[in-house]
Order: structure tokens, then C-alpha cells, then sequence
């Protein structure tokens, strides 16, 4: 009780028995000097005197630190989202101190969380401008280079066209990236839900890049042999993720390596997939950073291997977009193993329905 007694009556009170005690002091001496002292008097005199002085303390004490304290309120809720209610002024000094501190805490965690925000809207602007400049510059080249003569041979014309063109190539792959994840942010891209095999998905991933993992001699495998397995998802956007996270390996892989394939039971309702390998590996400081846009572990290997550095961004999205979630496990210099969950489903279930990704 004590803790919750406002400052401001304490001083009130207070006040008020001194100045009680000197009137009633002052009377006394007046009483006996006229003969006409009293102690019920005396006491009833007093406890008005306290009385009064005490309201009016009060009163001037609130107005006063009222005007005071409205000032430093309207200053501070023009940094405020919320606006000012005449309920949240205060001249209780403690707790108006807990309201300042907690606003100035609050302000700092907002000014930190901008700082933050700011550096990797620098960075993102940084590695995006680098992205779309080194393929528009190839391909400026190129052109200007046929209009200055060089489209006169043959040879050297159906050369450049097919090097601009790939550098066209690029840029469309980096705008389609680029618009899937706004899609997926701003929740008008709509998922295809169908029961499908996530095996089947999976070896059909692998004839795919058999190719690319073939430059490096990197073997595309299961863990063990799999019976169809059955998940509710986007057929299409799952495609997509198992293609980027092979892709992904396949491109820090090492040369003569393995990139290996496993399906276990995660809970009753799920699976988890895991596509683990033996190659270069994540130090620990670019784990956190992996999903974002653009960001790349080896700044200058990472782009002579190409694409759009929003792979794994686009993984995250589009699993999100599915309620799921994926998981990351990295040893430098060892290998890394990239997993995430899908809702299991029984093959008898084969029903499609379309949803919208908020």
C-alpha cells in the first residue's frame, strides 16, 4: 500500500501538518494571551487547518505538474504511433518515471530494429544493383559490339547473340525469381494443393540435373529404396524446392561428391525430407543469413556458378507459404543437410483444391 501511495499526497500531507502546526501554534499563543484557550477547540482548529491547506496543496501541486507534465506528453506522442488520451496523463512521479522508461526502452528496441532494417535494405539495393548489372552490361556489350561491325561475321555474330542472349536469360530468370517471392509476400500466389509421391517427385528432380551434377562427377542418390510415399502439397512449388536445394548442393559440392536423398517419419501427421551432402559446408555466421535475398556465402565463387541468388530465399517462401518449416545443418568443410517437413497423405485421399498463400 505504501509502495502505491502517490508521491504527490505525501508531499501534500505533509505540507499540510506543518502548516497545521504552525497555525495551530499561533492560535494557541492567541488563545491564552485573550483567556479563552480550548482544547477541542484547538483540535478542531487544527484538523481544519490541515484540511484545507491540504486540498489546496493538492490542487495547485496537480494543476501544476498537470501543465508541466501535458507539455512533455504532447512532445513525446509526436514520436508515438498511438495518440494521446487524457487518461494517460499522470503526475504521479513514479509511475509517470516507469512510463518514460518504458517508452524510451520501447524507442530504442524500434531505432535498433530500424538500424537493422536499414543495413540490409543498403545491402539488398547493393547485391540486387550487382545482380541485374553484370548481365545487362554483358549483354550491352555484345550488342553494341555487333552494331559496330561486327554482325558483318557470321561466325563471331551468332557467337555474341548467343552470349547476349544468355545474358538475357539471366535477367528473366532474376525478375521471375524476384516476382514469386513478392507473390508470396503479398499472398497472390495460390497453391495447387493435390496428393502426390514425393518419391517419384524426388527421382524425377534427379533425371533432371543428372547433367549438372555430372560436371562434377557428383552422384544424385536415396539413402535407402522408398516405397511411394504419399504428402498434400503444391506438386509444382514442392518440385521447386527439392530443384533448388539439389541445385544449391550440387553447386558447393565437391568435385566427386554425393548428394543424398532421405524420407523419415517426423510426427504422425508429417514427413521430413532431407537432402544432405559431403561438400564445402557453412561456417556458422552465414547459417542465420541464408534465406535472405541476394545473400551469398562466397561472395565471387558462388556467382561464376550462376543463378539468380534467391534460391533458398524462394525455398523458404514457398514452404512457409505451405505451413511448414525448413531446417538447416552445416560443418564447414564437412557438408550440410537441408530438411523440411510436408503433411503426409494416404493415396486414396487424391483430392486437388486451390488456395490463396496469406
Amino acid at each position: 500500500m505504501a509502495k502505491t501511495f502517490r508521491r504527490s499526497y505525501k508531499f501534500a500531507i505533509k505540507t499540510s501538518i506543518y502548516i497545521s502546526l504552525f497555525l495551530t501554534g499561533v492560535s494557541a499563543v492567541f488563545l491564552v494571551i485573550h483567556d479563552a484557550y480550548s482544547e477541542w477547540a484547538l483540535l478542531i482548529y487544527a484538523i481544519c487547518c490541515f484540511v484545507f491547506a491540504f486540498l489546496i496543496i493538492q490542487y495547485r501541486v496537480e494543476v501544476f505538474i498537470y501543465k508541466k507534465i501535458k507539455k512533455i506528453y504532447e512532445n513525446v506522442s509526436m514520436l508515438s504511433a498511438s495518440p494521446l488520451n487524457p487518461e494517460q496523463v499522470t503526475t504521479d512521479m513514479a509511475t509517470l518515471s516507469q512510463e518514460v522508461q518504458k517508452f524510451a526502452e520501447g524507442k530504442k528496441l524500434e531505432i535498433e530494429a530500424l538500424k537493422v532494417r536499414d543495413s540490409y535494405r543498403k545491402e539488398f539495393m547493393g547485391n540486387i544493383s550487382h545482380e541485374l548489372k553484370t548481365p545487362l552490361f554483358t549483354v550491352q556489350g555484345y550488342i553494341e559490339t555487333l552494331l559496330d561491325g561486327a554482325m558483318k561475321d557470321k561466325a563471331v555474330r551468332k557467337q555474341y547473340l548467343t552470349r547476349a542472349a544468355k545474358g538475357v536469360e539471366r535477367l528473366v530468370y532474376i525478375v521471375q525469381d524476384l516476382d514469386m517471392i513478392t507473390k508470396l509476400e503479398t499472398g497472390d500466389l495460390r497453391l495447387n494443393r493435390e496428393v502426390f509421391d514425393i518419391v517419384e517427385l524426388v527421382q524425377n528432380v534427379f533425371d533432371l540435373l543428372e547433367m549438372k551434377a555430372a560436371k562434377k562427377n557428383i552422384s544424385l542418390l536415396f539413402e535407402t529404396t522408398y516405397a511411394p510415399i504419399y504428402v498434400k502439397a503444391d506438386k509444382e512449388r514442392i518440385q521447386q524446392v527439392v530443384t533448388n536445394l539439389l541445385v544449391n548442393s550440387i553447386k558447393y559440392g565437391k568435385n566427386d561428391g554425393t548428394t543424398e536423398v532421405s524420407i523419415e517419419e517426423h510426427s504422425k501427421r508429417k514427413i521430413i525430407i532431407r537432402v544432405s551432402d559431403n561438400g564445402e559446408g557453412i561456417q556458422k555466421q552465414h547459417i542465420p543469413r541464408l534465406f535472405e535475398r541476394f545473400y551469398r556465402v562466397d561472395k565471387s565463387g558462388s556467382r561464376k556458378e550462376g543463378g539468380s541468388g534467391l534460391g533458398l530465399a524462394i525455398v523458404k517462401h514457398l514452404l512457409e507459404a505451405h505451413k511448414e518449416k525448413i531446417f538447416v545443418e552445416s560443418t564447414f568443410g564437412v557438408g550440410s543437410e537441408f530438411s523440411f517437413t510436408l503433411k503426409k497423405a494416404k493415396k486414396s485421399r487424391v483430392v486437388t483444391n486451390e488456395t490463396r498463400v496469406s
